[in-house]
């Protein structure tokens, strides 16, 4: 449902317009008035004035507003749509006054008064205001959403060459050393490839699929490892039935390793734990810190860092939750996001 209103918000807030609209200009032309109610009268100079307000409502709307929006010429917009504005407006009061006059009990001098004739006008203008905003708005909104896009996919293309020079690392580590597990590492590989030059580029995956991408890195980093160093993968709750931005997870990974494993090793551990709750993801990654400074951490990371805050917050405005600490043994990053 929600992606639903999300395709067609635009169509939604038009029709909700038009029926409001509508309700009050039928409550105006019937209700607020006394008397028994005119029906033969009344419908068709109902539908008369609606379908003349959406043709000229949404000529302005299709065809002159979005040259004015191109071509930034407000004098050509006004001479262009003035005169159909003002022939349309006129046309419409022309065909009330008609229906009114054929259709009317012959008491219908009020419709030829300066006073029903600037109301009719004044509802196509301000109706085709109304309409002409939303064109502006949606304008705005489009391009703003545009660049948003732009920006998130830039940032994920730096994710990717990160991923792909370390893993070829791993790969060119265990073929020196003539690893028999080399082809597995290979189809492993080629499984996260797959993940992110095609499932990656949509908007949300399913959260599953994230952490099946998270579990393969894990195995590929053990095999280099051979094992030595204690790693902890923990995934508490449903995962499959939720969505998240992709590759919007792996970067806590990679620094727990790149920056939480020790030249020799020893005394270096890392964990990890994905919990869901309710619609809340809580996402813990947590490393040692071996033969580095805080300081040093903290400068090598920082790029990472600084990339994944900026797709938080493109991707969970105000959703979002990342605390980072540390200590002089121990990175911990602890992130929630509401999905």
């Amino acid at each position: 449902m929600p992606n639903f209103f999300q395709r067609y918000n635009k169509h939604l807030l038009h029709v909700a317009f038009w029926l409001m609209y509508a309700s009050y200009f039928f409550y105006a032309l019937s209700f607020g008035k006394r008397g028994d109610l005119d029906w033969v009268r009344l419908v068709p100079d109902f539908f008369f004035h609606i379908i003349m307000l959406l043709i000229v409502s949404y000529l302005n709307y299709f065809y002159f507003l979005p040259r004015l929006i191109r071509d930034r010429n407000a004098a050509r917009y006004l001479l262009g749509f003035l005169p159909v504005f003002a022939a349309l407006s006129y046309l419409l009061l022309l065909g009330k006054r008609f229906l009114i006059s054929g259709i009317g009990d012959g008491n219908d001098s009020w419709a030829y008064s300066t006073r029903f004739g600037l109301s009719v006008f004044m509802a196509v203008f301000f109706v085709t205001a109304f309409v002409g905003l939303l064109r502006f708005i949606e304008d705005y909104f489009e391009l703003e959403n545009r660049q948003l896009t732009s920006e998130l996919r830039f940032l994920k293309a730096q994710v990717n060459p990160h991923f792909l020079f370390n893993t070829l690392n791993n790969l060119y580590y265990l073929a020196v050393n003539q690893s028999e597990q080399t082809p597995e590492v290979i189809a492993k590989l080629s499984g996260m490839m797959r993940y992110m030059i095609h499932e990656s580029n949509e908007e949300k995956v399913p959260l599953n699929r994230e952490v099946e991408y998270m579990e393969n890195y894990l195995d590929l980093e053990k095999l280099r490892l051979n094992e030595d160093i204690p790693i902890t993968f923990e995934v508490h709750g449903e995962i499959a039935s939720v969505r998240i931005t992709p590759l919007i997870l792996i970067t806590f990974l990679e620094n727990a390793f790149k920056h939480g494993i020790g030249n020799a090793g020893k005394g270096s551990w890392i964990t990890v734990s994905l919990k869901m709750e309710g619609n809340t993801l809580h996402y813990m990654v947590a490393n040692s810190i071996v033969g580095q400074t805080e300081k040093t951490v903290r400068e090598a990371s920082g790029i990472g860092l600084t990339n994944v805050r900026r797709r938080l917050e493109l991707s969970y405005p105000g959703k979002h939750n990342l605390t980072v600490t540390e200590d002089a043994e121990r990175y911990r990053v602890h992130l929630t996001i509401d999905l």
